[in-house]
């Protein structure tokens, strides 16, 4: 199998691509990924150190970013133009896929069906591609007949239903056909639980191909941990500091040791992911503000991929309200996770629109109970009363409400923190996701390519040959 990821490794759906090649390959599969990757921005997000122990070909993006046109060129063997976003973020490198024309699509196409003939891609018993980008299109001339599955993660569905609502990107109408023609040309479509009825509606592709399938944990990874928590948090604040400004570099904020002693004494509510608009922070640092807690609590905010953010930057929210008790981490790797959730008593997630909601099934095995918008896939994970609780999307006085429960009832928090790690082993553990996805990825290579197309569609999105 080839398996492909135009991005390089930042956000939630890096970790579930790594875990499932890893899954894979212990379910007998020989996996070979192709992933986007740089070498300027640590090893996070070099795709050689983020994936090891995978049989990877990093597709570099250094020399585009470092460029005066980022996305202006067709690279180099082993290199690409850099990636678009399915997020409009302005004044970011990677522009949003909608805004760029014909020419910057067949750049995109061209590098990546170089870098599929690579690795022998045409060889391959079938294609495991992450999200729907210009690899399906790459595919298409690198390894025609080669059967594909699509493995969805949401962000292209935003961009989407942007679209669809008048968004006006100047190119927007043609991606949407583009991806709507990938979709209908995969043998399968793997989306999580709470996409499935959005993929159906918005790619207009056949029930019969949309194989629902959760995101998991590694159980010997996320667990219950017992840690030094002053420790833990000196670490991460103090000592070896990576919160950052807007406009600074990781470590531009850090702490005083004796910030760190209300982490020690109060509850710890922790919110982990990036900082885009999606996510809500500028709603979950409100709503904190109005919290009146019986006991003081601490939010500590890990996450926001360095230089990365949409809206106010929290740091600028939390000065804007004359916030206390809100400390800002900066990134740190999944591997890194289970302890900072070992140090906290809450996790909270206020996204609007969460296709999955992956750090709440590892916080749950973690023993640490979530609060969350009830957004397609949270509302999908946590059963309310009973493993956690969940709020009306977008809802402020909701999910201030949740957060005082949550927070001044310790017994009520351990009890749902016990039926949530139980959930979790019993539902979301990656050996068997992998497993059912190991079956899908067979299945589809035992039948002949479908080239679906939509009623009506027309295949003049994809060039049919690289330039």
């Amino acid at each position: 199998m080839v398996s492909g990821t135009l991005f390089y490794p930042r956000g939630g759906s890096a970790f579930v691509t790594r875990a499932l090649a890893l899954g894979l390959r212990d379910e007998g599969i020989d996996v070979t990924l192709i992933a986007g990757s740089r070498s300027d921005h640590g090893a996070l997000s070099d795709a050689r150190a983020f994936y090891a122990g995978i049989d990877v070909h990093p597709v570099d993006f250094t020399a585009a970013l470092g460029s005066a046109e980022p996305m202006g060129g067709a690279g180099v063997a082993g290199a690409a133009p850099a990636h678009p976003s399915f997020e409009d973020r302005p004044g970011a490198a990677d522009r949003v896929f909608a805004a760029l024309d014909d020419a910057a699509y067949r750049r995109q196409v061209d590098a990546w069906t170089r870098e599929l003939r690579a690795v022998e891609a045409a060889g391959a018993d079938v294609l495991h591609l992450h999200h729907l980008t210009p690899l399906n299109a790459a595919a298409a001339v690198a390894a025609p007949g080669v059967p594909i599955v699509s493995h969805l993660h949401g962000t292209e569905l935003l961009m989407l239903e942007a679209i669809e609502t008048g968004a006006g990107w100047a190119h927007g109408a043609a991606w949407a056909e583009r991806l709507r023609t990938w979709a209908h040309r995969a043998e399968a479509i793997v989306v999580a639980p709470g996409n499935r009825e959005r993929a159906l509606t918005l790619l207009g592709v056949d029930g019969d191909r949309v194989v629902t399938l959760p995101n998991g944990f590694d159980p010997m990874t996320f667990r219950p941990l017992d840690v030094d928590r002053r420790a833990v948090w000196e670490r991460v604040l103090v000592d070896a500091p990576r919160g950052w400004q807007p406009g600074g570099e990781p470590g531009s904020i850090r702490y005083a040791r004796a910030d760190v002693d209300a982490l020690v004494r109060g509850p710890v509510i922790l919110y982990v992911g990036r900082f885009t608009e999606v996510k809500r922070l500028t709603l979950l640092l409100e709503a904190f503000a109005q919290a009146r807690l019986d006991a003081p609590a601490t939010l500590v905010l890990v996450g926001g991929h360095p230089g990365e953010w949409e809206g106010e930057h929290p740091a600028d929210t939390i000065e804007r309200l004359g916030l206390s008790g809100v400390l800002l981490a900066g990134w740190h790797d999944q591997s890194e996770l289970p302890e900072l959730l070992a140090a906290a008593d809450l996790l909270v997630l206020p996204s609007a629109r969460e296709s999955f909601g992956q750090v709440i099934v590892e916080a749950m095995a973690c023993g640490v109970p979530a609060v969350a918008a009830a957004s397609l896939g949270p509302a999908q994970i946590i059963d309310p009363g009973a493993t956690g609780w969940l709020f009306d999307v977008d809802d402020r006085a909701a999910l201030t409400a949740a957060l005082v429960d949550a927070v001044d009832r310790p017994a009520e928090r351990a009890r749902r923190a016990a039926l949530g790690e139980q959930a979790a082993l019993d539902r979301f553990t990656w050996p068997a996701i992998a497993s059912r996805l190991a079956e899908i990825l067979r299945d589809a290579a035992a039948e002949p390519p479908a080239h679906r197309l939509p009623p009506g569609a027309r295949a003049a999105p994809d060039p049919v040959r690289p330039s």
